[in-house]
């Protein structure tokens, strides 16, 4: 009787998106420790590492990232199936597809900032419509928006300029 044996051979790119998945899980356990001031108003930590590989390798291995970060996350965390977890699928889904024309556009004009601001509102927007559909059926829950934008604003902003400084560090290192 013989045997047969399935052999998976990783590849570069399945390398690559393990090391920044691994990052962004990272940034993600680490920010669930922080004390927030509200419920649901997180920095996105982990989506740093996502505009990173969005604009060294494209979006389908920023997708990668983004939904290994999230799933492995969750497990990690013990709120895997969770609304919490739901939540953030919802985030991360309706982000990468408002990243996904934003890879298309001219990068002289839209950098990792904007792209980072578009992400943050449309990862509470889709929160927000999940929540509302799912969680809290009334348009009360929309009365949050204001804080949940302002939030998306700062954190978008500052995950955008983290991401556009790191992404020139990595382009142009400094000589040793």
């Amino acid at each position: 009787m013989t045997r047969s044996a399935i052999e998976l051979v990783p590849t570069e790119q399945d390398r690559r998106i393990a090391r920044f998945a691994t990052a962004a899980i990272l940034l993600s356990l680490a920010e669930a420790a922080i004390p927030l001031p509200l419920p649901g108003v997180k920095p996105g930590l982990g989506n740093i590492v996502v505009l990173i590989v969005l604009w060294r390798w494209g979006w389908r291995e920023a997708a990668w990232v983004a939904l290994l970060r999230v799933f492995a996350a969750s497990l990690l965390l013990g709120q895997f199936l969770a609304p919490g977890f739901f939540l953030s699928l919802a985030g991360a889904l309706t982000s990468l597809a408002a990243l996904a024309p934003t890879a298309h556009l001219p990068r002289r004009f839209f950098g990792p900032v904007s792209a980072s601001l578009v992400a943050a509102f449309a990862h509470i927007g889709g929160q927000l419509l999940l929540a509302r559909l799912w969680l809290v059926p009334h348009d009360g829950v929309f009365a949050l928006s204001p804080i949940f934008g302002a939030a998306a604003l700062v954190f978008g902003l500052v995950n955008g300029l983290v991401a556009a400084r790191l992404l020139r560090e990595l382009n142009d290192p400094a000589p040793v």
